[in-house]
């Protein structure tokens, strides 16, 4: 499936989907063909609804046993484009770590932190 049929439901969130095509573009290629090309890559919009709760489909598990989900809340569309694209990274950076360390880390959210700061988006503070 294109990036851009994966991408159909944030066509009413302009700047998330426009974060979400700068980052998966600043990935490396290696990433970006494993993404493309893993069925069970997925990114998600945040159906939530007060009161009601969360509904958000995820793939069945791959050959790792999870299933790859980055899964982005509506409101990120009210934040800084540089926040968002800073959250973008980190969700799919811990799609490619399949939540979990990345060489000496061991805290899933340091590792994914540094990937997401070696593809060019540092750790900012949550607006």
């Amino acid at each position: 499936m294109s990036l851009a049929a994966k991408l159909e439901e944030f066509r009413p969130y302009p700047k998330l989907l426009s974060c979400i095509e700068h980052v998966f573009g600043a990935l490396p290629q290696s990433i970006k063909t494993e993404f493309a090309n893993d069925d069970h890559m997925r990114i998600a919009l945040d159906d939530c609804e007060q009161g009601v709760g969360r509904t958000v489909r995820l793939a069945a598990p791959g050959p790792s046993g999870t299933s790859r989900c980055v899964v982005l809340k509506p409101r990120l569309e009210n934040c800084s484009q540089e926040f968002v694209c800073y959250i973008v990274a980190h969700e799919m950076a811990h799609a490619k770590l399949n939540n979990g360390g990345w060489g000496e880390i061991t805290d899933r959210e340091e590792a994914a932190d540094a990937l997401a700061a070696s593809w060019g988006f540092n750790k900012l503070p949550y607006e």
